[in-house]
């Protein structure tokens, strides 16, 4: 059966010989993902947009606290609310319901931080040196589990160092707790300062910066960066369908508002499936109009009157047919138009499509916290990595006399949150260099002897622009970190500026090197070895979607469609989280590297089964030996990919109405083939490499005899 495409052809179908009779032809791989210890990843700025709502809210919840809580308990107790107002910096994209519970944890988990690490450091330094390890490995692990969004552990860390230095001794944690309370509360209040202009400003954003996704992806079709857009987009989907799902509270759920961003976010969900089938279907570019439409829906978001003229796609339609791939995705993307274009007090019939959520509001944090531990879950490993490598750095500071040993614990953490191998080295460095730049204008501000309300500003002020880069380029974000660190460490516990900044170098460059070594020596191969049952997992999870797709006796409702297309999406955007993480986990990268074409069939194959899944209209009826069929071939592939062989996949079964699957399937099965003989021919090479050590050792030990 001929491929209806996406160009909408309508002319005949080509009979002689030729290119045209050599069937479909299937997208390029984009390129692999190099992570590299560089001067570029070292310098230069990462992809993005400055944040400067997060740096002057960081800067206003610092510069406050700090003032309020110095006036009012002294300045050496106040670095403790300075340090409580960057709850601040949690939960940016969240809704303003959900955000209100979310930053009360935090704070109350920077207060625990203070009192406990607070107490430690008062009865004893090598307690304080336990529970700072105890602070990072609990905040890694609950940050992950429960999902909170940058700046993660780090900054759980850093009070818990810092309280540790706070003057007093035990009768002062409930006092050292109270002021670092008062701090998170400010903290609190800025970042909820936008709720009462803005209520709704994080839900339309996320929905915005799914259709930018979208635009983008749109871009990127017949070029070799359509995979990596692909994914971009689908992660985008996925935030924006959690954020709305956070912020459907009861009052809000029933209004026309809340109707209409449920229905703008299920129609690009829809139309990125569609664009799924067209970027895998289609080797050209789109006609940038499709791409300028979608950018344009972006705005519409916020502002209906921005909303671009549903008719104006009917030019690229002309002359295609009806049930064509391109002809569908401009079909959808009108539709969206259309839901844009109502105002927020306007009902519609599709409404009633997407009143019921069929899902949670709010996580399961218990569930998240067990599932967590499991054993295919990254999340175990790395906050034991930090557990330890932070517990091991705090102590041989110690051991070694180190006057500031904590900042040794804090730069171990900051440089472990890398991720893999090759991060954590291009954090090393960065923080290293980073800090022997700030040390400088950190002396430089300290032997101002700046008094006190200068030194609340430029806290502030440095703390701001912190945020500013931070999300850009480490290095950076490290050079305006350090000053704004020693500022408050001096504050907490004057100390001679000169053996400060001595010690603080020294410091860190111990800090450093365990940070790597804690890569480098425990679990660097969590997530190389988690990704040959990650891609089978996503392969069982298509298995499913295409066994409810076809067999026409499974009746897709509406809340199944909805918890397939969720997993399935998580699946696919988990896989190639892990083979990220992978490709740095040196030296086990080498036998990470051949399955990216593996990868990419697999997150294919997934994005295909999810669009198969939107479609409203019954697929043609596929009978029993052909559901068989399929299965087995699913099965096969799974096993193959489980005990890493050669998959023996035989003739796949005719899927007229899923032509692409087909073709993805037998390509994963060919990329498997070629990856599993890399790997023998490696494992060969090792053998032989092994083979003349022992032969030249042989010899060596021959020659000493004669």
């Amino acid at each position: 059966m001929r491929d209806l495409g996406t160009t909408g052809d309508t002319g005949p179908m080509p009979l002689g010989e030729g290119e045209a009779t050599k069937g479909p032809e299937r997208v390029t791989v984009g390129e692999r993902p190099r992570p590299r210890v560089d001067l570029k990843a070292l310098f230069g700025l990462e992809a993005g947009t400055w944040a400067w709502t997060t740096a002057v809210q960081a800067a206003v919840a610092m510069t406050v606290s700090f003032a309020l809580a110095a006036v009012i308990f002294g300045p050496q107790i106040g670095t403790l609310a300075a340090l409580g107002s960057m709850t601040v910096l949690y939960e940016k994209k969240t809704p303003y319901a959900y955000r209100a519970a979310a930053l009360a944890l935090v704070g109350l988990g920077f207060v625990a931080a203070v009192a406990v690490n607070s107490l430690a450091s008062a009865l004893s330094p090598w307690i304080a040196v336990v529970s700072i390890g105890l602070t990072a490995g609990l905040a890694t692990w609950v940050c992950a589990a429960w999902r909170v969004d940058k700046p993660g552990p780090m900054f759980f860390v850093l009070v818990a160092t810092i309280s540790t230095i706070a003057p007093g001794g035990p009768a002062d944690v409930p006092l050292h707790a109270l002021v670092a309370a008062l701090g998170a509360a400010v903290g609190w209040a800025v970042s909820m300062s936008g709720a009462p202009v803005r209520a709704r400003h994080p839900e339309y954003q996320a929905v915005a910066g799914a259709y930018r996704a979208l635009a983008t992806l749109l871009r990127a079709v017949g070029t070799p960066e359509l995979d990596h857009a692909q994914h971009k987009a689908s992660v985008a989907v996925a935030d924006a369908w959690r954020i709305v799902l956070l912020g459907q509270t009861r009052g809000y759920r029933t209004t026309a508002e809340a109707a209409r961003l449920r229905a703008l976010l299920r129609w690009v969900s829809d139309v990125h499936l569609a664009a799924t089938q067209v970027c895998l279907a289609r080797p050209t570019r789109l006609p940038e109009q499709a791409t300028e439409f979608a950018e344009s829906m972006a705005s519409a978001v916020a502002d209906p009157d921005r909303a671009p003229d549903p008719d104006s796609l009917d030019e690229l339609r002309r002359g295609m047919r009806p049930r064509s791939l391109e002809a569908r995705l401009y079909n959808l993307l009108s539709r969206a138009a259309q839901a844009a274009r109502r105002g927020a007090d306007e009902e519609d019939e599709d409404d009633r499509r997407t009143a019921d959520l069929h899902d949670d509001r709010y996580p399961a944090l218990r569930t998240a916290l067990r599932s967590s531990l499991g054993k295919n879950s990254l999340i175990r490993p790395t906050a034991l990595r930090m557990w330890l490598t932070v517990t091991a750095a705090g102590a041989f500071g110690l051991w070694m006399g180190l006057d500031h040993y904590y900042w040794v614990a804090l730069t171990t953490t900051a440089v472990l949150q890398g991720g893999n191998v090759v991060l954590t080295l291009n954090r090393s460095v960065q923080r290293s260099l980073g800090t022997l730049l700030g040390v400088l204008a950190g002396v430089g501000l300290l032997v101002l002897d700046l008094p006190l309300a200068v030194v609340i500003v430029v806290a502030g002020l440095l703390q701001g622009a912190t945020q500013l880069v931070v999300a850009r380029n480490f290095f950076y974000a490290s050079v305006l970190l350090t000053p704004m660190a020693l500022l408050l460490s001096y504050t907490a516990n004057p100390y001679p500026a000169a053996e400060l900044a001595g010690s603080r170098i020294i410091d860190t460059l111990v800090g450093s090197a365990f940070g790597l070594a804690g890569a480098l020596l425990l679990w660097r191969k969590a997530s190389a070895t988690r990704l040959p049952q990650t891609i089978a997992n996503v392969l069982e999870s298509t298995r499913q979607c295409m066994q409810s797709v076809l067999d026409q006796d499974v009746e897709i409702t509406e809340e199944r469609r909805y918890r397939l297309r969720r997993d399935m999406r998580a699946a696919t955007v988990n896989l190639r989280g892990v083979y990220d993480s992978a490709i740095g986990d040196v030296p086990r990268a080498a036998s990470t590297r051949p399955l990216w074409p593996v990868v990419v069939a697999t997150q294919r194959i997934g994005y295909l089964a999810l669009a198969a899944l939107s479609q409203d209209r019954s697929p043609e009826p596929a009978g029993t030996i052909t559901l068989q069929r399929v299965d087995l071939a699913f099965r096969e592939l799974i096993a193959a990919m489980e005990e890493r062989r050669t998959p023996r996949l035989g003739a796949l079964p005719r899927l007229p109405a899923y032509p692409r699957i087909n073709m993805e399937l037998r390509a994963l099965a060919n990329a498997m083939t070629s990856a599993v003989a890399q790997d023998e021919r490696a494992a060969q090479q090792e053998a032989e490499r092994r083979a003349r050590r022992e032969q030249r050792r042989a010899q060596r030990d021959v020659d000493a005899d004669l």
